[in-house]
């Protein structure tokens, strides 16, 4: 019978990942913080690693140090518990000189990778979602249907099915149709499958499993196929055993500024609908020796705060607190995304200390790692959908977002 071990997780890692600037200005997507302390390529590390597969390679082209130097520090196994987690980035080559044109192009470019490892199955994974699985269940159904590809769904909402490439499956579970974000309702009706009115669709997650042998066909023999969801998924199905496996659990794609802001903010909620405490399965991230944090006669509410904070004489709501975050006194923070540092500085005569400085209030912000935020700023919300780009902060969809680095002058409003 196969096994995990037979399994290669190649994970995409995404290009410049525009919809969520400035967050994506100096690092990729997967580097991205999420909660507080972890990156979002933890999420399918973890995954992969909670499943028994050891041998995961991340595809990525764009500001790809941060997450070189994460994953190498994260990530190593020793003699007893073989394998690795590597990078794999685009480069030149006697075959081709160009960047990866799409998910599926990134593959094709790395097949010598893929053939050298001797894997029998490929799982593909996104590298920007938030989920806990176990991939176990999936291989078993790949295997038990003797398909040559399964693509994990769930359930879709007819407002969000715009948004999904949307598919339908006969009775014994092999796809039949499929369709990249379809716009019209008409069409979309037609892959109604599900009785639940509020769910009727479909949706395909990105998760897929090849065999390697598929794969490698199906790649070489299209080379103008960039996608898997627009080109590859859609022709495969016409002529190759494409099965879905069923998959209800939480799901968030992090792929905008707003969905990365809400889904942060939803983790702070006592029935956060993503559990970070499931001793079994946890979410691994880079070890981090720093103290616990302290607060001082502070008023905290639905507050997600990590390690190695100083909050003095604050008061928070419905916030999420990074790593290494100073909060001084008399400063108000509500609905707000704090991503902390990754030091912690002396003051300088002519800087704000890292950190949030006295007497501010922020609200509706996401502020990124060593960011410097002077005595008296105010930040305030705009209305959705607004969108500014100012030298140290943007407006995305509403959201007030200071980039990594980015110093905010003392007395500063930014507000609608």
């Amino acid at each position: 019978m196969p096994a995990m071990n037979d399994i290669l997780a190649l994970i995409l890692g995404g290009g410049r990942g525009s919809r969520l600037h400035p967050l994506t200005k100096m690092r990729s997507k997967p580097a991205v913080p999420i909660a507080g302390k972890y990156r979002l390529i933890d999420i399918p590390i973890s995954n992969c690693i909670n499943s028994g597969i050891n041998r995961i390679d991340v595809l990525t082209q764009f500001n790809s140090h941060s997450l070189h130097r994460h994953i190498s520090q994260t990530y190593n196994f020793d003699a007893f518990h073989p394998g690795f987690v590597e990078i794999l980035a685009a480069e030149q080559t006697p075959e081709s000189a160009d960047w990866y044109q799409g998910t599926a192009d990134a593959v094709r470019k790395q097949l010598s990778q893929l053939r050298s490892s001797h894997a029998k199955y490929v799982l593909i994974l996104a590298g920007d979602h938030l989920y806990r699985m176990d991939y176990g269940p999936m291989a078993e159904f790949h295997w038990q249907a003797k398909a040559e590809i399964t693509v994990a769904v769930q359930p879709v909402r007819r407002e969000e099915a715009s948004r999904f490439g949307i598919l339908k499956r006969d009775a014994g579970g092999r796809i039949v149709d499929f369709a990249e974000k379809p716009k019209d309702p008409a069409a979309q009706e037609k892959f109604a499958s599900r009785e639940d009115g509020m769910r009727p669709f479909l949706g395909s997650m990105g998760i897929y499993l090849f065999n390697s042998e598929t794969l490698v066909e199906l790649l070489t023999d299209n080379p103008h196929h960039d996608d898997f969801g627009s080109d590859v998924i859609p022709h495969a199905i016409r002529e190759r055993g494409a099965y879905g496996f069923d998959f209800d659990g939480y799901w968030a794609d992090i792929g905008t500024i707003r969905s990365f802001y809400e889904t942060n903010l939803d983790l702070t909620t006592a029935d956060a609908p993503f559990n970070f405490y499931d001793a079994g399965r946890p979410i691994y991230t880079h070890a981090r020796f720093l103290p616990g944090s302290s607060v001082e006669d502070s008023l905290l509410k639905d507050v997600l705060l990590t390690e190695g904070c100083r909050i003095q004489r604050a008061e928070i709501t419905h916030s999420v607190i990074g790593v290494r975050t100073v909060i001084a006194a008399g400063t108000v923070i509500c609905d707000s995304v704090l991503m902390g540092a990754d030091y912690y500085a002396s003051e300088l005569p002519d800087l704000p200390p890292i950190g949030i400085g006295p007497n501010c209030h922020i609200e509706g912000a996401i502020v990124d790692k060593n960011a410097r935020i002077g005595p008296g700023v105010v930040i305030r919300p705009f209305p959705r959908g607004t969108e500014t780009e100012r030298e140290n902060w943007v407006v995305q969809d509403g959201i007030v977002v200071i980039p990594k680095d980015a110093q905010i002058a003392a007395g500063t409003v930014i507000a609608p």
